[in-house]
């Protein structure tokens, strides 16, 4: 992170990520998935991962990546239905 953001620049993204993982993990408890910290923490990592190389090689289709991912990971975590 640049020095003109200071220390506190960093404890302000790690602040922001934690919450992210902390609503995602709600989220999925709520649709009844198993385990919905770990699904959370797959799902968010997912998520910085597909942003992350969008900008970075300037390329939309990660999103598109990561959502067919995001699907089978919830897909795996909901309970069955019958």
């Amino acid at each position: 992170m640049p020095a003109e953001y200071g220390p506190w620049g960093h404890s302000y993204a790690r602040e922001r990520k934690l919450l992210m993982v902390r609503l995602v993990a709600n989220l999925v408890a709520e649709l009844g998935c198993r385990r919905p910290t770990v699904l959370a923490e797959q799902l968010v990592t997912l998520a910085d991962g597909a942003a992350s190389r969008a900008m970075v090689l300037d390329e939309a289709d990660y999103g598109r990546y990561a959502r067919t991912a995001a699907e089978i990971l919830l897909d795996n975590a909901l309970p069955a239905t019958d």
